[in-house]
């Protein structure tokens, strides 16, 4: 890179570690604490991130698109997901980009108008309220579940935009229960209790019942547990999942699919959520 252009993302990368560590959030809603925190941050929030956010290319490699698809991404930010989806994006119908942050939406339509996309919309809106035109073939949820206070309604409204059979992704950071589900990852005591603090003052909130309540409403197609790096921290690992399942079709309900461990295999004993 050169020198300027070194300075330059030096320079974004001090002024996004002090929004992280000093500046953080504020306001009496959820926009207002989103926009306080976001604002200063939205210019350099791509290039930090990829950094920091791992696994969303990965998610977007993974979920299959169908022909003249309709796609809502929630809490989409600045809109990078779309472009992950490289020339797959121009064979959908329409892409809903929705997010509460002006600041982030503005990178996002910069974006678009930048690639000419004429089949992406973004959409200021609280990812529990916005509802598409119609019936939709896939949500996702990229590092926005933790972000959102009332979670379980964010899930609970995007089963209720997709197609019956239709696919959602999630992508995000969290911790494991105590005692978690056979086949799934068990974080010990250091990690349940060191990250969950160290996020929440970004009022980012990481939960040991997201993969549980997704598991528990549809059917999982994919999940991967890992943990990633974080900028200037090279010996930390934070935990993070990718997940994909499938709304059950009509007449089906989620208790009629086993749980699935990691590698994909039913559990012969399932227990309760």
């Amino acid at each position: 890179m050169p020198r300027d252009g070194a300075r330059i993302s030096l320079w974004n990368d001090v002024r996004i570690l002090w929004h992280l560590l000093v500046r953080r959030g504020s306001g009496t809603t959820q926009a207002e604490r989103l926009e306080s925190f976001y604002a200063g941050q939205a210019a350099g929030y791509d290039d930090f991130r990829r950094r920091m956010l791992h696994g969303r290319r990965e998610l977007m490699d993974a979920l299959p698109f169908p022909e003249g698809a309709m796609w809502v991404d929630l809490g989409a930010g600045t809109g990078e997901n779309a472009e992950h989806l490289g020339s797959r994006l121009a064979q959908l119908h329409r892409a809903y980009l929705v997010d509460l942050s002006p600041s982030l939406l503005r990178v996002a339509m910069a974006r678009v108008e930048r690639h000419q996309w004429t089949n992406v919309v973004t959409v200021p809106a609280d990812a529990t309220v916005f509802t598409p035109p119609e019936p939709v073939d896939v949500v996702t949820l990229s590092y926005s579940l933790t972000m959102i206070p009332d979670w379980f309604r964010a899930i609970d409204h995007a089963l209720q935009m997709l197609k019956p059979g239709g696919l959602l992704g999630v992508v995000d950071f969290y911790v494991s229960r105590k005692f978690p589900r056979e086949g799934l990852a068990r974080h010990g005591w250091w990690t349940r209790t060191l990250w969950p603090v160290w996020f929440a003052g970004d009022n980012v909130h990481l939960s040991a019942d997201h993969l549980p309540y997704l598991q528990h409403r549809l059917e999982t197609v994919r999940l991967e547990e890992r943990r990633g790096k974080l900028p200037y921290l090279p010996l930390v690992r934070a935990p993070y999942y990718v997940f994909i399942g499938r709304k059950p079709a009509a007449g089906e309900a989620a208790e009629d699919f086993p749980a699935r461990r990691r590698d994909g295999s039913p559990r012969s004993s399932p227990d309760d959520l």
